[in-house]
């Protein structure tokens, strides 16, 4: 999925990311919104995002967060680790299973520069990489959509 929005990058196949341009937004803007994990919701494109239950509203390097979240209806809570919090460039976290979702944002001439990007290539489970079942179960083409959609969102929040 793409549209005049969103453009997708060439990247490893354990990698999706894509990229916007929001014209008339600071990346201080775009920061404050992706490092408060009480408004994922508000951006999250797949609709697995409900709710924030635990964690800080500005987590740091290490601290975890607990949402709660929904897939095909089912309800279930999910602890993530921030692991970059850099203020007006970066922030991202890991999944239990060790795959991340960062999001960047840098200021160039025509506005802030976005980048979402999920990364299967750390995940593990008893040391076996998952990134092949991302793939078969439909994980990276339901990520992809939900990229395309998020940063749509970013748009409509911030643009």
């Amino acid at each position: 999925m793409s549209n005049s929005l969103v453009r997708f990058l060439d990247s490893p196949a354990e990698v999706i990311a894509a990229e916007t341009i929001l014209s008339e937004t600071s990346p201080e803007s775009v920061y404050a919104l992706v490092s408060d994990p009480f408004r994922h919701c508000e951006l999250d494109g797949s609709g697995t995002v409900q709710r924030q239950i635990s964690g800080p509203e500005r987590p740091s390097v290490g601290d975890r967060v607990t949402q709660f979240m929904r897939l095909y209806g089912i309800p279930y809570r999910i602890s993530l680790t921030v692991t970059r919090a850099e203020p007006n460039r970066a922030f991202a976290w890991r999944m239990p299973t060790g795959h991340t979702w960062t999001w960047e944002m840098e200021s160039i001439d025509e506005g802030t520069l976005v980048r979402e990007t999920f990364d299967a290539s750390p995940a593990r489970f008893l040391g076996l990489p998952l990134a092949g079942i991302f793939r078969l179960n439909g994980s990276f083409a339901r990520n992809r959509r939900g990229i395309a959609t998020s940063l749509a969102r970013l748009h409509r929040t911030l643009g």
